[in-house]
């Protein structure tokens, strides 16, 4: 029961086999007995929820409610949440209660769907194992000394447990892919635009994007079905009607052309993880696609260029927490000013990665360094984004690994950002370009799951979300769940 689909639970929600009531208790329960060994949740809802279930309940009995209504799921602690602490996983926001929802919130609202919590991430959305936060680290359900991923890997260890359906998350430079290769389900990430930013506390304006986890493809498209919206208060919106992503599920791959980057498989790839995701595009090829070797020529410039343009944003968007408007405020002494105000809760409420990185992007745009390190970022970024324009005019879908290994331990990285940092090696790129990208679970590299990344072109979520529909219908990595949770 408690592994059911989204899809299941809205059939059995519509034909009043279960109430929306008793699903939500269900799963508060279960976050509640099982949520302190993974510290997945930062907040949890419980009489905000039920009362959503009860008005759903309502909406259901009528006979006409929306296709998610009633469902339960959780959000990355990064949407603004009206009357729920929104922390996005710092100190600096530990007593923030938003009087407004986030645009993307709002749109689950309004289809009826139940709100069990926010989930635990990265420090402002900074890091790539859910190691920053100031509420702890989230561990995998899969291997509990080992990372979920991040920044939301909340969110995909909340699913991979089975405490939600579904949950939403933020992909910067791949967090939502990374962490969901590493806990073992399907994640999301559409094209820059699609989704509004609006209540989505920014990190880098220009690289963030909201999208969905789920178990599956298919509980995936529902979600990005309603999540995905034009909003005319975010100016990044893109004003083109939202696809329901369900219909193309079960279109026929016969003719597709998946394009396989020989830059991905080279240096730095664990080779278990090569042999797993090349067996599963095997099994693609199965289905009817055929494949294609590509280039991909700056693919080698996507960290360096990423990582002078995201802390530049970053240095930028975070100059609002000063200790004044909302958020931290330190005690100050008697005698100190505001400008000691400013330091001290700054400093006192930043983490150490938050901090390198504003650090990095406050150098890098100070005025002797602009045209040597951001310029330059910003020209890199154009060439990659140019490969992959080059390349979809001989391919429908780009294929290759999510992460370049399986989870690691929980604190084996953290004294080397560098190597951190090159765990998202493979998913920067679809950021820098704005290209959407998902993974899904292809297999296991040491016992612990594996990641297949899809790329797709600009607005090809539902060609994406078809081959890994078919993919999922073919195999049932997806279908694996860790030990202990039932």
């Amino acid at each position: 029961m408690y592994n059911n689909s989204i899809s299941i639970w809205a059939e059995k929600l519509r034909k009043r086999e279960v109430s929306s009531a008793e699903l939500t208790q269900f799963f508060l329960k279960r976050i509640e007995k099982l949520d302190p060994q993974y510290n997945s949740f930062i907040t949890t809802c419980n009489e905000q929820a039920l009362a959503q279930a009860n008005a759903a309940d309502a909406l259901l009995a009528k006979g006409d409610a929306p296709a998610l209504c009633g469902i339960p799921i959780a959000h990355k602690d990064i949407f603004c949440t009206r009357g729920v602490l929104t922390t996005c996983g710092s100190k600096m926001l530990a007593n923030f209660v938003p009087p407004y929802n986030a645009t993307s919130v709002e749109n689950f609202a309004r289809a009826g769907t139940v709100t069990l919590g926010k989930t635990n991430m990265d420090e402002f959305a900074m890091g790539s194992s859910n190691e920053t936060s100031f509420f702890g680290p989230v561990k995998n359900p899969w291997d509990k000394e080992c990372v979920a991923g991040g920044s939301s890997g909340g969110s995909a260890a909340a699913v991979a447990a089975c405490l939600t359906p579904g949950a939403t998350a933020t992909d910067t430079g791949g967090s939502i892919r990374q962490p969901a290769s590493l806990c073992g389900i399907t994640g999301i990430k559409p094209t820059y635009g699609r989704v509004s930013r609006w209540g989505m506390i920014a990190f880098a304006s220009s690289l963030d994007q909201g999208g969905v986890m789920a178990r599956n493809a298919q509980d995936a498209a529902l979600l990005l079905s309603t999540m995905a919206s034009f909003d005319a208060k975010d100016s990044t919106s893109i004003e083109r009607p939202v696809e329901d992503y369900s219909h193309t599920l079960n279109t026929s791959l016969e003719g597709l052309t998946i394009g396989v980057p020989d830059e991905y498989f080279g240096e730095g790839l664990n080779p278990e993880t090569a042999t797993t995701v090349q067996a599963a595009i095997a099994e693609i090829e199965k289905l009817g696609a055929k494949t294609k070797a590509i280039q991909l020529p700056h693919t080698k410039l996507a960290v360096p260029a990423y990582y002078v343009i995201a802390p530049a944003e970053c240095s930028a968007n975070l100059s609002r927490f000063d200790g004044v408007r909302y958020g931290y405020r330190a005690e100050l002494k008697e005698g100190e000013g505001v400008e000691a105000l400013y330091v001290r809760s700054r400093s006192e409420a930043f983490g150490d990665e938050v901090k390198r990185r504003i650090m990095v992007g406050a150098y890098a745009l100070s005025a002797g360094y602009y045209d040597a390190y951001y310029a330059q970022a910003q020209k890199a970024r154009r060439l990659i984004q140019q490969d992959f324009v080059e390349a979809f005019k001989e391919v429908d879908l780009i294929m290759g690994p999510t992460a370049p290994n399986p989870a690691f331990k929980i604190g084996a990285k953290g004294n080397d950002p560098v190597a951190m940092y090159l765990e998202d090696i493979f998913t920067i790129a679809t950021n820098l370009a704005g290209l959407p990208g998902m993974s899904i679970p292809c297999g296991f590299v040491d016992n612990k799951p594996c990641g297949l990344q899809i790329i797709g072109n600009y607005f090809a979520e539902g060609r994406m979300l078809n081959a890994a529909h078919q993919f999922q219908c073919a195999t049932d990595f997806h279908s694996f769940e860790p030990a202990d949770i039932a």
